[in-house]
């Protein structure tokens, strides 16, 4: 066994080393203890292996070379790791010679030993520095202080079209677009300079002459003087997320079937028509379009040719209208037109005598002849000095005036229809009385994780136990106090309801989570927050993460980042949201960049054909996809059929809720339905899908 002091090799530094091998003495430079941090002791000992303090996988390779050092060499220069008292290998370099006496026996080994550890660690940092610069996926450019091209690594290549070669020494200004402004560069250094990092989104050109769109991160690199000696650019190609935002950008200001504006929009160019209208001293008019007979023509045809009359008397009102006025559809079969530059109410006479006759003139769609009339409401402004949403409300009103008076015709909004206001504030009185004397009810419907087939949770929908009209649904009550004080008394009672249940489920040994619905009202009015902390501390046995917030209405939202605080407060108190009938138009990208809503809702109108038409299938498919580009979960609802389902799944689209699955049911009665879906029972009695085959749907052969 070859055995050797390795006392010098604990040491940190350089230190030089004698053994002499006819005395097995061992002599130690002062140096090495300079360098070694170990107890002086260590040094005395015995001889010892060499071996045994060798890092196990340089033991064969550092024995093999010291013996052939002894039997054939004169010099060796080696590295290897060796073990310190303290538990931590070191790496060590060590020169080593062997002496020879007249006779040729050797008679001493003399070394020099270097501590190369903290070469070795910034050995292996660059290594991974310089695999991290050439396999990263964003492209990456190093450039000297005036922006000339030093190195580029491969997805700079990829991105770009250009080659390391073709662009080394070469200027960035090489990639400019022409789209940005000289001011815009400006202020890009100008930023660069003063933090040293500018991160945003910039438009640059490929070799191929192609623009496109980047999110581009420079960074200062300075010296110990402060001057700057590198720029580093790192940028992604996003092209993939601008076509997602054109995509959404679209669905949310224009209706997918006309592609006329939606509410959305329509609530922008009303209120820019608004101030337009003051400024010049002119009048405008808002008519509330309802087509008649429009229900029956989809009851007997079907939604397919319903959707073709739809799309065909929208070109034909579109044009009786004027270039600057604007038609939108806000839903089914209901239309809002703005018709701005009036000198007095007489100047749209003509236009709402063209709408009625255009609206009733037959439309052939296939082999089938329709007919159907419209009921328009209108109203002026600024003799109706109301705010948008109030303007749309009193031609609503209107509207069910004409309808009264006979259909196919208008009428105008005056102090009488004004007058059925008070109706209105009568039905309020009924529905406080209501939520006094306990009427109204919550039932549930089941969310479900179809392809894990488990119970997600339940959304709580509110029903009107009414004395004399039994059950009603929301929709025979809830718009009657839409956007007015009383909603919001109405929508806390719904929270509190929904705690209650969860935890009277978790008595039960069910753990829950219950969404509800908030208006955009409720949301926006003052200490929504901390009312919700209210009602939270209410139920102290229920943590908040129980309770899911479904937000309504997001196009109602004046401020977007003013809700996006008020619902971060939210969240700080346990709970999360989602972003309810996503697609509709309600909703824009602004509203999914800003509002940090965890889950996102499909609008069961794009589910419910989407495998008939190719427009909701992409649009479901967008959503899906947005969904996954932004880290949000997202959920179908109105899944009525194994057909939908089973697309869903292909989709992506894992969380579902529908008829198909289970009706909204009292909150009694949700233990036993969760037992049988459970069992599996739930499944065959909705006729859906079997869980336990849900990957069989995302096959080509299910499709």
């Amino acid at each position: 066994m070859i055995s050797i002091n390795l006392a010098f090799i604990a040491a940190n530094g350089m230190g030089m080393w004698h053994w002499n091998l006819l005395t097995q003495e061992s002599m130690l430079g002062a140096s090495i203890f300079a360098f070694d941090h170990m107890r002086n002791e260590y040094f005395s000992q015995a001889v010892i292996a060499w071996e045994k303090h060798l890092h196990p996988d340089d033991r064969e390779r550092g024995n093999s070379e010291v013996q052939a050092l002894l039997h054939d060499g004169k010099q060796l220069e080696i590295d290897f790791r060796v073990l310190q008292p303290n538990g931590n290998f070191v790496h060590i370099k060590s020169m080593v010679r062997v002496l020879h006496n007249d006779a040729g026996k050797l008679i001493r080994i003399d070394g020099t030993n270097i501590d190369i550890t903290e070469f070795k660690c910034s050995e292996a940092k660059l290594k991974l520095a310089a695999s991290a610069f050439t396999y990263a996926s964003e492209g990456i450019a190093i450039t000297d202080p005036a922006g000339n091209i030093i190195d580029v690594n491969n997805a700079f290549t990829a991105i770009t079209g250009y080659s390391c070669q073709e662009v080394l020494g070469k200027n960035t200004r090489m990639l400019k677009s022409g789209r940005h402004t000289p001011a815009f560069y400006t202020e890009m250094w100008k930023t660069l300079i003063e933090k040293d990092h500018w991160r945003g989104e910039i438009w640059n050109c490929r070799k191929n002459g192609e623009i496109y769109p980047e999110l581009l991160s420079i960074n200062l690199v300075r010296d110990n003087d402060g001057d700057i000696t590198r720029c580093v650019a790192l940028f992604s190609d996003i092209s993939h997320i601008k076509e997602h935002q054109k995509k959404l950008e679209k669905m949310a200001h224009f209706d997918p079937l006309t592609y006329l504006p939606n509410r959305t929009l329509l609530r922008e160019r009303l209120s820019s028509a608004k101030r337009q209208c003051l400024c010049n001293k002119q009048l405008l008019a808002v008519l509330f379009i309802d087509l008649d007979g429009f229900k029956t023509v989809n009851d007997r045809y079907g939604h397919d040719v319903g959707d073709e009359l739809l799309i065909a008397l929208s070109h034909r009102m579109r044009g009786t209208l004027r270039e600057h006025d604007t038609l939108a559809r806000i839903g089914g079969d209901e239309f809002v037109a703005v018709l701005t530059e009036l000198e007095n109410k007489d100047d749209c006479k003509s236009i709402l005598e063209r709408l009625l006759l255009a609206i009733s003139d037959t439309v052939t769609v296939g082999k089938i002849r329709l007919q159907v009339s419209a009921s328009i409401g209108v109203t002026f402004y600024p003799q109706d000095h109301s705010d948008s949403d109030l303007l749309i409300r009193h031609a609503d009103q209107a509207m069910y005036e004409a309808k009264k008076a006979g259909k196919n015709c208008y009428f105008v909004f005056d102090l009488i229809t004004s007058k059925r206001m008070d109706t209105r504030r009568v039905n309020f009185d009924r529905i406080r009385m209501a939520l006094q004397k306990d009427e109204f009810v919550l039932y549930y419907q089941p969310k479900v994780n179809l392809r894990k087939g488990t119970v997600i949770g339940a959304e709580a929908l509110i029903r009107w136990q009414h004395p004399e009209r039994e059950l009603l649904l929301p929709g025979e009550f809830l718009p009657l106090i839409e956007n007015y004080p009383i909603s919001i008394e109405l929508g806390e009672w719904v929270i509190a309801t929904a705690l209650s249940q969860i935890a009277a489920w978790q008595a039960l040994g069910l753990n829950i989570p219950v969404s509800v619905n908030i208006s955009a009202l409720q949301l926006q009015q003052n200490g929504f927050a901390e009312r919700l902390q209210v009602l939270l501390s209410a139920w102290p046995q229920v943590e908040p993460r129980f309770l899911l917030l479904e937000v309504l209405e997001t196009s109602a939202l004046a401020d977007v980042m003013q809700v996006s605080k008020i619902m971060h407060d939210c969240i700080d108190l346990g709970v999360s949201f989602a972003l309810d009938d996503f697609g509709t138009g309600y909703s824009s990208l602004t509203y999914l960049r800003h509002l940090p809503a965890s889950l996102i809702k499909i609008d069961q109108s794009f589910v419910r054909d989407m495998l008939i038409n190719p427009d909701d299938l992409m649009i479901v498919e967008s959503v899906v996809g947005l969904a996954k580009s932004f880290k949000r979960e997202v959920i179908a609802e109105g899944v009525e059929t194994r057909a939908h389902s089973a697309a869903l799944l292909q989709l992506g689209c894992e969380l579902m809720q529908g008829y198909g699955i289970a009706r909204p049911m009292p909150a009694g009665n949700i233990p036993e339905w969760m037992a049988n879906w459970s069992s599996g029972a739930g499944w065959a009695v909705n006729n859906l899908i079997d869980r336990h085959d849900a990957k069989a749907f995302t096959s080509p052969q299910a499709s």
